[in-house]
């Protein structure tokens, strides 16, 4: 499930589904580190949805790390690897609220 919003180190980052993504910017997804902002492509399936969230959160927690110039291949390998386990194990933490 992705969040309509998410916190890194404290700075809160919406999440915002857009159409058409891949035509306007050639990515799937995209972080605005001033905005706090993450655009995820609205058209793509669920788990590729959720993988590119991870992909785009990774590259923010870099950035409020402190990291600002980033190995995008490092960034889309590691966070393949980590969005699998997430999945897989279904691990989350804190509370989980219910309807």
């Amino acid at each position: 499930m992705i969040p309509d919003k998410v916190k890194v180190a404290g700075i809160e980052y919406r999440v915002q589904e857009v159409e058409d993504m891949d035509r306007q910017f050639d990515h799937l997804g995209l972080i605005l580190y001033t905005k706090g902002v993450i655009k995820l492509d609205k058209n793509l399936s669920q788990d590729r949805k959720e993988q590119v969230f991870i992909h785009e959160l990774l590259h923010g927690c870099f950035y409020e790390a402190g990291i600002e110039e980033q190995d995008e291949d490092i960034i889309n390998r590691v966070s393949i690897v980590l969005y699998q386990v997430l999945k897989d194990n279904n691990l989350h933490f804190g509370k989980i609220e219910t309807s």
